[in-house]
């Protein structure tokens, strides 16, 4: 069921400008296809889906390219320094200010590489919030960042 239903959603966010989870879950309906919105969450990062601005100046859900790893710490350098404001460390936690809208960008570069202690991340607007294992595991990945500005 799963594989069938990540087909159908690559074809509906190739047909139509998808904008939210709702809208993914409402056109999966239309194909027969029930699902629930932690289901779709689930699809969506394991699909690593990224919202990127459409042709109507809307973000929408589209498919990413698998990467190696060296791709991946490319486009984690290029997505920060052209998103990431500022960031700071709070005890377990790491938060990045960002330009309007691109806070999922940079917290899905950061999932992408599949840190050991990055226990999750989470996204508002312009604020992610990247959850470590442990307030040592935060200050390690704060000084990473750092040397990514740096240079």
């Amino acid at each position: 069921m799963k594989p069938g239903r990540q087909n159908v959603i690559l074809e509906i966010i190739a047909e139509k400008e998808i904008e939210t989870q709702h809208q993914l879950m409402l056109a999966l309906a239309d194909r027969g296809i029930k699902s629930t919105q932690a289901t779709l969450s689930r699809d969506i990062k394991d699909m690593r889906l990224v919202k990127q601005l459409g042709p109507s100046g809307k973000y929408r859900y589209v498919a990413q390219d698998r990467e190696t790893d060296d791709s991946a710490h490319v486009k984690l350098r290029t997505i920060f320094m052209e998103s990431v404001l500022s960031f700071d460390c709070a005890q377990n936690l790491l938060v990045l200010k960002t330009l309007p809208g691109l806070a999922s960008a940079a917290c899905s570069a950061i999932d992408s590489m599949h840190l050991e202690n990055l226990v999750g991340s989470l996204a508002g607007d312009d604020t992610a919030f990247l959850a470590m294992k442990d307030a040592e595991a935060a200050r390690n990945l704060y000084t990473e960042i750092k040397t990514i500005f740096d240079k």
